[in-house]
């Protein structure tokens, strides 16, 4: 079984998620701690867990998804997983961090590419990949079938759905996305975003004005 913690992160408001099992292994999703505090927070909590770092995973590549990708490479010699389409998304990562005043170092290490239909393992458990373009090119989800969770990334928040003004967004795109890959899912799946508060999918069939 997975264990989810989340962190909030950077002057944007990111949602971090580490994940972790019974043996103590884990994965980190977004991994979006900007300076040495939040670097520290997030170190600070796999060592106090006794947790042994596996996996580093991108839902997409957007600058403040992609802040702590650097510091988690380094810290934990983990290599990059993410959509083929996001590779793009996050070259450009460190000229859109210096356009809103927010620099950084960008990830140098080795690219691994993730699709839809693929699984990710951690231990025993199994996440699905969720194909859901639109907020960017290449975006995608991790959805535990067994659990009834999926970490969604910028695609469905509560009552909201994620920004297309960005290069490589597409609006239709992103309600199609949501439409055919969410909505699709049990009504009881929590959604984990990364922004804001957790959601189900059935909330948000029901209430969310951008797709009632």
């Amino acid at each position: 079984m997975l264990t989810i913690q989340s962190f909030v992160f950077s002057p944007i408001m990111e949602n971090t998620y580490v994940l972790y099992n019974e043996t103590g292994e884990c994965m980190i999703i977004d991994p979006g701690c900007y300076d040495q505090q939040e670097e520290s927070e997030l170190r600070s909590f796999i060592t106090k867990h006794k947790l042994t770092p596996k996996l580093l995973l991108n839902t997409h590549c957007h600058l403040d998804h992609v802040f702590g990708n650097h510091f988690v490479h380094h810290a934990w010699k983990l290599e990059l997983h993410l959509h083929p389409a996001e590779k793009i998304v996050l070259d450009y990562a460190p000229e859109a961090g210096s356009r809103w005043n927010l620099p950084f170092r960008n990830y140098d290490g080795p690219l691994h590419f993730i699709k839809g239909g693929e699984m990710i393992s951690l231990g025993a458990n199994q996440l699905s990949i969720l194909e859901a373009p639109g907020h960017s090119p290449g975006h995608i989800c991790f959805y535990s079938s067994s659990q009834q969770f999926i970490i969604g990334g910028d695609v469905l928040f509560r009552r909201s759905i994620g920004r297309t003004d960005l290069p490589g967004g597409n609006h239709q795109q992103l309600l199609n996305s949501i439409r055919t890959q969410l909505f699709t899912l049990p009504d009881a799946v929590k959604v984990y975003p990364g922004h804001g508060e957790p959601t189900t999918i059935g909330e948000e069939k029901r209430r969310n004005p951008f797709l009632t």
